[in-house]
Formats: structure tokens, sequence, C-alpha cells
């Protein structure tokens, strides 16, 4: 893998200070459009965050294939690609957009390298706290700050299911498997869905609550996530057990603080 991880953070950290920050509670009616539906939204800081991304890492690493969000939206066909690309970055521009176009200060920058279909890197950045929460596969996961300073994380300790709390999002699941599902999580202490992936794997690799489940699997919401929460110490995979690849676009994603978790949590919630 030949791109310098650090200044991959430091492009998303200029490109939300110059396009998504001065944005942010200043949107036009103009600025917020829906894409698949009413609350899947893209903004202006949407589409002008990952164009210059997408410039500046022309620039870091020309080698790459690049794939963000918007530009899947404008060109599914790119997706497909991912798997016979040696090396990629993947972007989510602006993760959170609802609360982005909201006024809500929960959203974040999110990237992700993968190398011969793996994620070897993954990074999220914080533009209310400016910070970010990064890993490289086998380095272990950290919170690292403008100035410098680095703090490991770690996923909190093993919980009985009654008094774990974590991160669901239902939006996803339909039918009598929602149903199913929304029951069951009154097994656990308590649950809540920020809107937000890249808020909640931070919120899970601080070891703050114990597990996030999604069932839309898209690359740009959970490569960079997952990376993060492995190396802090989690267990990810999807519902069946099988590994979470950067190919995967089904079969829903399950991280715990360890593989017991994980295991209660498959039988007892998804069943």
């Amino acid at each position: 893998m030949s791109i310098d991880v650090m200044a991959l953070a430091d492009v998303l950290r200029r490109a939300a200070k110059a396009e998504i920050l001065p944005r942010f509670r200043r949107l036009s009616d103009g600025d917020v459009r829906a894409k698949s539906e009413a609350t899947d939204l893209v903004t202006e800081a949407d589409v002008n965050a990952e164009r210059m991304i997408r410039a500046e890492l022309e620039q870091l690493a020309p080698q790459a294939l690049f794939i963000g969000e918007e530009s899947v939206a404008a060109d599914p066909a790119l997706l497909s690609k991912l798997k016979e690309a040696e090396l990629a970055v993947i972007v989510d521009p602006v993760d959170g957009t609802f609360n982005f176009a909201s006024g809500i200060p929960a959203f974040g920058v999110m990237a992700s390298v993968v190398y011969r279909n793996e994620t070897v890197a993954g990074l999220i950045y914080d533009p209310m706290g400016d910070d970010w929460v990064m890993a490289e596969k086998g380095s272990g996961a950290y919170l690292r700050r403008p100035d410098g300073e680095a703090i490991r994380l770690s996923v909190a300790a093993p919980k009985p299911l009654g008094s774990m709390i974590g991160m669901a999002s239902a939006g996803y699941f339909f039918g009598e498997q929602r149903e199913k599902i929304l029951g069951n999580l009154a097994k656990v202490r308590m649950f809540a869905c920020y809107r937000c992936a890249a808020q909640e794997y931070r919120t899970l690799a601080g070891g703050h609550v114990d597990f996030a489940m999604y069932n839309k699997l898209m690359p740009w919401d959970h490569l960079a996530g997952t990376l993060i929460s492995q190396e802090a110490g989690g267990h990810a995979a999807r519902f069946d057990g099988s590994p979470y690849r950067p190919t995967d676009l089904e079969g829903g994603l399950l991280v715990a603080t360890n593989p017991d978790s994980w295991r209660v949590l498959r039988d007892e919630i998804i069943g």
C-alpha cells in the first residue's frame, strides 16, 4: 500500500473546513436534494467536499481507484470496479447528511483504503470536534488530534445481553424481519440510532457502547468503522458469521465487543 494515511487524514480535514463547515446551518432550499427517498439527502457540502477530496487524492495517490458516495450516485457502474482494483480509496464526504441538513451536529467525513479487496486503513473525521479516529490494519485504533496527540482506543468490556447498550439501525429491515428485530431489541438495556454511522462507530470504538448493527451495506458507510472497531478489539461479521469484505453489499453487519457477545447478539436479536 502506498498511501500516506496521515496525509489522507489532512485531506479530509481541509475539505471539511473548506466545503462542509461553512455550509452547516447555512443551507438554502436549493442546496439540498433527495436521492432515493425523502430521507436520503445530498447537499452542496457533500458534492463539493467529495470533489475537493478527489482532486487532492489524484495528487496524493494517482494510482488508486477513487470511489465516493456521490460519484457512485452519478455513475453506479463505478462501484463494480472495486472488485478488480488493486488499490482503492473509498470516501463518504458527509456521513449523516440528514443530520447535517437538519442542523444537527452529528456527522462526519469517512475514508477507507482497500488493497486487493481488504480494508487496510480507515479514518473518521469529526468536523465539529476537529479530530479523527483512525486505524491501519494490525496497528491498533487511535483518536488523533491536530496537535499530534494520539490516544489508543479500546472497545468496552463484555457485558450480559440485558446490560448491553448499542447502536441499531432498523431503517433497512422490512416486514416481519423488522418487527422481529425491533421486538428482540427489548432484550438489551438500551439502543439508539444516530443516523450517522461515522459517529456510531466512533462511539463503539471508544468503549461507550457494546454493539452496532446494520442491514444496508455500502462500503463508504462501513469499511472504515468496521476496521477501526476491530483494531480497537471488537469483533465484526455479517449476520451469517462470514467476514465482512469491501465488495459485500448484502448480508447485514454486526459489530460487538468480542466473539462471544457477537454470538449472543446474533442469536437473541437477529435469530
